[in-house]
């Protein structure tokens, strides 16, 4: 999972004075050019939506147990049907999207922080014994496979939302860290970085007006690859029963529960199964399409 091969360079240093819309215009660029990324952008947005408005659009309570609708098959009162407690499956997944938002902006709020801050830190002072020793930290995670790791620290912590947080977000650092360390590297090596440090300016100046926001597009691109290892990392746990505990609602615990009803009701598989594909492409498929847009190999972009 940290071994991510990320194409593309950091934008200019400093945004031209007095265009107040390029956000716009970078958007309108993506759509025009990478037509896939906006069909993932869009699908993402329903998905986001939906785990937000999930109290409003859910028809049930999704803990709620309706033994008289034991596995009820899809139908117009239940859109997905009912699992083996009675609980409306379409309401269960909605919730399902609330917890895997919550654990992956929280795991990467937090992982990206940690991983960014080191990253940055190590390439400024490549070379140096700061870097080395960060380095070497970093090189024990990763030396860890990325499956022992989660297990491990889900296991002594226990299971809970907060403590599943805590196992992925060590995950994902060294991801952080090799994209910023190897953009970082770079950055400092440029000419307005000298003319910085010449003029006087300090190390956390340097590193919060240039270096920082220089890093933004590739650190925009490993985030959005990472959503979708955080999601699936976050459904590995829950089937395996370390993850999010029930009763709250997690695409992964549903595909555990379902997993004992395949031949007589499928659908407590195929539902949950499908969304959490869909979640999982849509997110990859807008980390290619940024990596492309980022891309200075793919030409000027008009």
């Amino acid at each position: 999972m940290s071994e991510l091969g990320l194409a593309g360079r950091a934008p200019a240093a400093a945004a031209p004075v007095g265009r107040r819309r390029t956000g716009n215009r970078s958007l309108g660029r993506l759509v025009r050019t990478q037509p896939l990324g906006a069909v993932a952008l869009a699908l993402i947005t329903l998905f986001v939506l939906a785990a937000i408005l999930a109290p409003v659009i859910a028809p049930y309570d999704p803990v709620a147990q309706q033994r008289e609708h034991f596995l009820q098959l899809p139908n117009a009162q239940f859109l997905m049907g009912t699992d083996d407690l009675g609980r409306d499956i379409f309401s269960r997944v909605l919730y399902g999207a609330r917890t895997s938002l919550l654990v992956s902006v929280a795991t990467l709020a937090a992982g990206g922080a940690a991983g960014i801050a080191i990253g940055v830190l190590s390439g400024y002072f490549g070379g140096s014994w700061i870097d080395t020793a960060l380095q070497r930290v970093m090189d024990t995670l990763m030396a860890i496979p990325g499956i022992v790791l989660l297990l491990f620290i889900a296991a002594l912590l226990g299971p809970s939302v907060r403590n599943t947080i805590i196992a992925l977000s060590l995950l994902v650092i060294p991801s952080f860290n090799r994209v910023a360390r190897g953009e970082m590297l770079r950055i400092r090596e440029e000419l307005y970085i000298e003319s910085a440090k010449a003029s006087g300016c300090s190390t956390w100046r340097i590193l919060r007006r240039h270096g920082l926001p220089n890093l933004m597009a590739p650190l925009l691109v490993v985030t959005s690859l990472l959503f979708a290892i955080v999601i699936i990392a976050e459904s590995a746990l829950s089937f395996l029963g370390i993850g999010t505990p029930p009763p709250t609602p997690s695409w992964g615990a549903m595909l555990s529960e379902g997993s004992r009803y395949m031949e007589i009701a499928p659908w407590m598989v195929v539902f949950p199964g499908g969304v959490l594909t869909v979640a999982v492409l849509a997110f990859n498929l807008l980390g290619d399409a940024l990596r492309d847009f980022f891309d200075p190999k793919q030409g000027p972009r008009k």
